[in-house]
């Protein structure tokens, strides 16, 4: 049992649950609801599917993960920033207009999604994710935030447009503008409702303003019959809810699904992980994000056998079952019977609602995507961060979300490689009155051991950079005032070295040996030496020029000489 449930996290809620809890749970779902039914039909016609697919995923999502999901705070549920993923994905697959076609293909897709985290989960594989670094996640949910905004600005306007990408929405809302589509009445109850939305988050963030919103939009759109007058709304949904059922889609679609799958279980994954390991820390609990993925794949599996959609967790849901005292998943539980009650009894409920207030609150929720701030402050403190995040931003904006989603990627790894492939390099020397061995950049008057130098590089040892170590170090060789007699390579940062750099090695040996100059290390770990060792340089270099510290090299070196080791003002070397 406790092997299961280490798996199916849902049975230790069961087994563990206090009765005190359950009022407090049962508010928060009351509350949660509020919030998680106009969000999550908004998000499904951001994904280009009928509204009420929405609700079928958000009901999937939070039993899925309350059985099998690890932190008891977690809220899944259809997401802004997936949601445009999920239509460049599935659109270009869809024949015609067919709703009942690109439900099928939604569901598909948030099967074979869940089936990838499951098995980045299983395989214990959840650091996949940190493939997307700070500054290009940051950067690629700016860009989806641009795109979402812009998508949705003609149903806030009341009508629609026929662009198929960021500059051709532009030029499109632009042009229906200017030729008189607004429908007033529609951008007043949507406008109104980002005022309210935004206004009263400020105000009151503990009040579901987004409820608040669709209720007096319902309200006055009934009243004023305004259904006839040109808004569009929501109208009666389909009664009832849907039997599990595998979805039906062409063999020729699998391939684009299969890649489309494996980008949106890169990112619902890497912000799962990330959302978390933030509340899990505020709430002194460790999550295991192995399990965390697993979780996350069978609310997804679960929601594509309900009609619904791939899905992700969700912060600002979570921040609110967290601020009115949700304790377990047993709040998400007790919200999906609420939204199941809400099909069976209730269905007409919103027919009233109108799409530009659906707009409104998708427009609100790509406000909370934008991280400007972060932005600036990359600017301020690596500029090689703020531009990998501006190109990931253009690359989702200027050229599309699942390509933008590769060049993010791309980025990051850049970006990783770069920083090795030309990294930092040393001359170090001994700084009066200061212990150790110091970058003569930073510090000009250091002393210098003569016809000793001491040279650090910041990297592993690689085929990237294997050339530019032989190229700095030769300029350091060069520029050392007298020549050089013993090279010591301060070796801490160097924590691999591979066959290029032992090939490397092996000729700068040769040319070293030949100008007379000798070639130790200091610092270096066990497993490089272990490494040299098999490419059969550290015989070569010999035993004795391996020492411990830079103090010992610097130590067996003066003593060796009889050079002065530090200069009159200096402490003594700590060998």
């Amino acid at each position: 049992m406790e092997r299961i449930a280490r798996w199916v996290p849902g049975i230790t809620v069961v087994r563990t649950y206090e009765k005190d809890w359950f009022r407090k749970d049962f508010v928060a779902a009351l509350v949660l609801t509020a919030l998680l039914v106009p969000q999550g039909m908004a998000y499904a016609e951001l994904a280009g599917l009928p509204a009420v697919t929405g609700l079928y995923t958000t009901v999937a999502a939070l039993i899925g993960y309350a059985i099998f999901g690890p932190s008891r705070i977690m809220v899944l549920g259809p997401d802004s920033s997936l949601a445009p993923v999920i239509a460049a994905i599935i659109a270009p697959l869809v024949i015609g207009d067919s709703p009942a076609e690109a439900v099928a293909l939604a569901g598909m897709l948030a099967i074979l999604a869940g089936l990838i985290e499951i098995l980045v989960g299983v395989a214990k594989l959840g650091t996949v994710t940190d493939l997307l670094s700070m500054p290009v996640r940051i950067g690629y949910l700016n860009g989806i935030a641009l795109l979402v905004l812009v998508s949705q600005l003609p149903k806030l306007f009341g009508f629609s447009t026929d662009g198929d990408d960021f500059i051709s929405d532009i030029v499109e809302f632009v042009r229906g503008v200017a030729e008189g589509e607004t429908v007033v009445a529609s951008l007043l109850l949507g406008g109104g409702a980002i005022v309210v939305m935004l206004v009263g988050r400020r105000l009151a963030p503990h009040i579901p303003w987004v409820l608040i919103a669709v209720i007096v939009s319902i309200a006055v759109v009934a009243v004023f019959d305004l259904a006839d007058e040109g808004v569009s709304v929501v109208g009666v949904l389909p009664s009832g809810f849907p039997s599990p059922a595998f979805p039906s889609v062409p063999m020729d679609d699998l391939g684009p699904l299969i890649a489309g799958a494996l980008a949106i279980a890169i990112i619902s994954v890497a912000d799962t992980a990330a959302l978390s390991r933030s509340f899990s820390a505020k709430r002194g609990e460790r999550v295991d994000q192995n399990h965390e993925a697993v979780g996350l794949g069978a609310a997804n599996i679960a929601a594509g056998l309900f009609q619904g959609f791939p899905m992700s967790a969700s912060s600002s849901r979570t921040v609110v079952a967290a601020s009115v005292g949700s304790k377990t998943q047993l709040t998400g539980v007790l919200s999906a019977l609420a939204i199941i009650v809400l099909l069976v009894g209730a269905n007409s409920l919103l027919a009233d609602l109108p799409s530009s207030v659906l707009a409104a609150v998708v427009i609100v929720a790509s406000f909370g995507l934008f991280d400007l701030a972060t932005l600036r402050w990359l600017a301020r403190v690596r500029r090689t961060d703020f531009l990998a995040s501006v190109i990931a931003m253009l690359g989702v904006v200027l050229v599309g979300v699942l390509e933008g989603l590769l060049i993010a990627i791309g980025v990051s790894l850049a970006v990783f490689v770069w920083k090795r492939w030309r990294p930092y390099t040393a001359v170090l020397g001994r700084v009066a009155d200061t212990k150790g061995y110091h970058d003569t950049e930073r510090h000009p008057d250091a002393y210098l051991v003569p016809n000793l130098l001491l040279f650090r590089f910041d990297a592993p040892l690689f085929f990237a950079n294997a050339a530019f170590f032989e190229e700095q170090l030769g300029e350091a060789i060069d520029a050392t005032p007298g020549g050089v007699r013993r090279v010591v390579i301060a070796a801490e940062p160097i924590s691999d070295i591979d066959s290029t750099g032992a090939e490397m090695l092996q000729i700068l040996l040769d040319d070293l040996d030949a100008r007379g100059i000798e070639f130790a290390f200091a610092e270096l770990k066990g497993p490089v030496k272990d490494r040299l060792r098999s490419y059969g340089l550290y015989d070569r270099i010999g035993d004795e020029f391996f020492y411990p510290t830079l103090g010992a090299a610097v130590l067996s070196y003066a003593d060796e000489t009889g050079v002065p080791r530090r200069d009159q003002g200096g402490e003594a070397d700590d060998a």
